[in-house]
C-alpha cells in the first residue's frame, strides 16, 4: 500500500465486488481482432438500460469500427496525440454526448451529462463481460470532434471511448507499456466515504 500524507492508496479489492468490476480496466494495447456488430449493439443495449434524472435517457453515441474508415477517421482525429498514438489501434470508437435539454419541455437538464456517465459505466461493465477492454478519454479537442461530425448544438461531447480486445503491451512505447503492466490502484474508503458531516 503506498500511503501519502493524509491519503491511503491501495491495489488490493478490500470487499465483495462483481468479476466484471474485478476484471475492468483501462488498458491501451489493443489487438487487431475486430468486435461484432452483435457485440456493439449489446454495449449499447447496457447503456439503454442506465438510469437517468427523470427518466430522461440523455445519452447520445456516434461510434465506427475499421469498416468505417472515414468516420473512424473523424473521431480519432478529435483525439490528443497522447491519446490518438493508441487509441488508433482500436477497433472501434465510441463518440459519447449528452443531451442538453429535455425532450419533453426543452429545460436544460442539469443532470445531462452525469446520466451518459452512467451509461458509459454499464457499457464498460458489460463490454468487460463480453471479454472486451474499454478506455474512456477526456483527452480530446472537442470542438474539433463537434466541428468533424457536425454535432448539432442541442448536445454536448462527454467522452470518447476506445473499445477492443486487448493486445499485446510490448506494441506499446515504453512509458505506456509501464503503465499497461503497473496494478491498478485506488484510494481506499477510508479517504472518501463518511458517516459524519463534513
Amino acid at each position: 500500500m503506498q500511503v501519502q500524507p493524509g491519503i491511503l492508496k491501495s491495489t488490493e479489492i478490500e470487499h465483495a465486488l462483481l468479476p466484471e468490476l474485478e476484471k475492468r480496466r483501462s488498458k491501451r494495447a489493443f489487438s487487431g481482432k475486430p468486435v461484432s456488430e452483435e457485440t456493439i449493439r449489446s454495449l449499447f443495449e447496457a447503456a439503454r438500460w442506465a438510469p437517468s434524472s427523470m427518466n430522461a435517457q440523455p445519452w447520445v453515441y456516434v461510434y465506427a469500427t475499421k469498416d468505417q474508415p472515414e468516420l473512424y477517421k473523424l473521431i480519432l482525429d478529435s483525439l490528443n496525440e497522447s491519446n490518438k498514438i493508441w487509441a488508433q489501434h482500436a477497433p472501434l470508437l465510441i463518440a459519447s454526448l449528452a443531451r442538453k435539454n429535455h425532450i419533453g419541455n426543452g429545460a436544460t437538464n442539469g443532470a445531462a451529462r452525469y446520466d451518459v456517465g452512467a451509461a458509459n459505466a454499464l457499457l464498460s461493465v458489460q463490454a468487460t463481460q463480453a471479454g472486451l477492454i474499454v478506455h474512456q478519454m477526456g483527452g480530446y479537442n472537442k470542438l474539433t470532434l463537434i466541428e468533424n461530425l457536425n454535432v448539432p448544438g442541442s448536445l454536448e461531447p462527454v467522452v470518447v471511448i476506445a473499445v477492443g480486445y486487448a493486445g499485446d503491451p510490448d506494441n506499446l512505447g515504453e512509458n505506456l507499456k509501464a503503465r499497461e503492466l503497473a496494478p491498478r490502484e485506488r484510494y481506499t474508503q477510508e479517504f472518501f466515504v463518511h458517516t459524519k458531516a463534513f
